[in-house]
Parts: structure tokens; C-alpha cells; sequence
């Protein structure tokens, strides 16, 4: 095969693949526009079924829900990866190095199933002992998926580590820095993209949990993903189209931004690498 048919055949192939991902989500996005309540039937173009959603008091407290468990399992899952990260990959070889990492990376390959049940009797024999927690909810949720959100941040982090020289802490640690500063001054502020990517991982995957939040939730306390789920076991729905429509939209105008300032960056990356060569 020549390197003009490769060409073509990995390019019907790239075309097969994006066409089998992204034409779905614009049927989902022009049935969200649908008059009928008939999902499948085209009623006619109108917006009735946005107004529903928004009306929806219940879809209004699953997404707030669902936002707060996501910001608050983001923040803590980076924080807790990122001293993971660390601690694997420059205290080199402590005791209990083996143990302490297979802890770290069980939850990547614990199917989510047995997470969700072992953290479910944890919560109810801690209930029967201590009478914590009170009721299964916003924190039982939060301290679930920050269990397994720390996992991918710390991954993460050894990987921006293994890829990072220690010439400026070694340097800084010559010219008297104290351990705490040079982490503070120098570790961090190169880590902080390995950081950001980590936080906005956790993020995305606690918004799109719904087994093991469905096993640690209680009464009162239902994620967004959750009550898509409840929803669309009764059948399709127009309002389900139009959450999933702006759910699209968002994540959409996110990597647009992300792209732009990646795209800036690098512009002005390079600008300053053409002026330091001029210099």
C-alpha cells in the first residue's frame, strides 16, 4: 500500500471514528429543539422543553448538588494526589514504599462496583461505632470520590516529576533554601499545570459518577447523573435531551477557552524564545 491509499484509508477511518462519536450528540442536540413529547416523532422546532428544565426545581438541586461535590472533591483530591506524587516520587525508597503505592493506584483498577460497596459498609459500620456519618449524602459522596479522584491526580503528578529535572531545587537547596521553601518556591509553580490538568481530571470525573455515588447516597441526595439515569430508565425525554444539550454546550465552550489559552501560551512561549535568542 502506497502512501497515498494510507493516507486515504487513515483518513476514512478518522472520519468513521469522529462521524460514530459526534453524530449522536447532534441528533441529541436537534431532538432537544423537538415540540413532540414523543422523542423519536419530530413535533416541530421550539425551546418548551428548556423552559421545563429550568422550572425543574429537582433538576436545579441535583446540579447544584453535583457542582458542590465536584469542586470540593476536586480540591482535596488535588491536594492529597499531589503530596502522594511527591512523596513516591522524591522520598525515594522509604518503608513501606510497595504497600503505600499499591494503595494509591487500587482505586484505578478496583472496578467501581466493589469501590462503591466497600465504601458503603465502611460508612455503615463507622455509623453503628462512632454514629458518623449521620446520614449518607454530600459527604459520603465527596469522601467516595475522593478516594479514587487522588489516585488519577497522583498518577498524574509522578508523571510530571519523572519529566521534571531537580537542577533549581538542588540550586535553591545550595544557596541555603529550607525544604519547605524550595517546595513552596520552586516544586509547586512547576507542577502547577500537572496540578491544574489533575483538579479538572477530579472535577470531570465526579460530575460523571453515578455507581459508586449511587451505592454511598442516601435519601434526599441525588447527583445529576443520577437522575439523568432515573429518568431515562422510564423512557426517553425531551428535558433529558435539553439538560444533555447544555451539559454539550459547556463542556464545548470549556475546551474552546482551554485551547485559546494553551494556543496564547504557546505564542508566547515562543516569542520569548525568539527574543532571548535575538538577545
Amino acid at each position: 500500500m502506497n502512501n497515498a491509499k494510507r493516507s486515504r484509508f487513515l483518513f476514512t477511518l478518522t472520519c468513521f471514528g469522529l462521524a460514530f462519536l459526534y453524530i449522536p450528540m447532534i441528533m441529541l442536540i436537534v431532538y432537544s429543539f423537538n415540540y413532540s413529547k414523543i422523542v423519536p416523532v419530530w413535533g416541530g422546532f421550539s425551546t418548551r422543553w428548556y423552559g421545563v428544565l429550568f422550572e425543574s426545581e429537582e433538576v436545579w438541586n441535583a446540579v447544584m448538588l453535583s457542582l458542590k461535590i465536584a469542586s470540593v472533591n476536586a480540591c482535596f483530591a488535588t491536594i492529597l494526589g499531589t503530596l502522594a506524587g511527591l512523596a513516591l516520587v522524591r522520598f525515594g525508597r522509604f518503608k513501606g514504599r510497595t504497600l503505600f503505592s499499591g494503595m494509591i493506584t487500587a482505586p484505578l483498577v478496583m472496578p467501581e462496583v466493589i469501590t462503591g460497596l466497600s465504601l458503603l459498609l465502611l460508612f455503615i459500620t463507622l455509623k453503628e461505632f462512632i454514629g458518623w456519618p449521620d446520614k449518607r449524602g454530600f459527604t459520603t459522596i465527596t469522601i467516595a470520590h475522593i478516594t479514587f479522584s487522588m489516585a488519577y491526580v497522583a498518577v498524574i503528578i509522578q508523571s510530571r516529576l519523572a519529566g521534571m529535572a531537580q537542577d533549581l531545587e538542588e540550586a535553591a537547596q545550595d544557596l541555603g533554601a529550607k525544604p519547605f521553601r524550595v517546595l513552596t518556591d520552586i516544586t509547586l509553580p512547576l507542577l502547577a499545570p500537572g496540578m491544574l490538568a489533575g483538579w479538572l481530571l477530579s472535577f470531570t470525573l465526579s460530575l460523571d459518577d453515578l455507581i459508586i455515588a449511587s451505592f454511598v447516597s442516601g435519601p434526599g441526595a441525588v447527583t445529576l447523573p443520577m437522575l439523568i439515569y432515573s429518568r431515562v430508565r422510564l423512557g426517553l425525554r425531551p428535558d433529558i435531551n435539553a439538560l444533555a444539550t447544555i451539559i454539550i454546550v459547556t463542556v464545548a465552550i470549556g475546551v474552546l477557552i482551554a485551547a485559546w489559552i494553551m494556543l496564547r501560551q504557546q505564542k508566547q512561549r515562543a516569542m520569548e524564545l525568539q527574543m532571548s535568542g535575538e538577545d
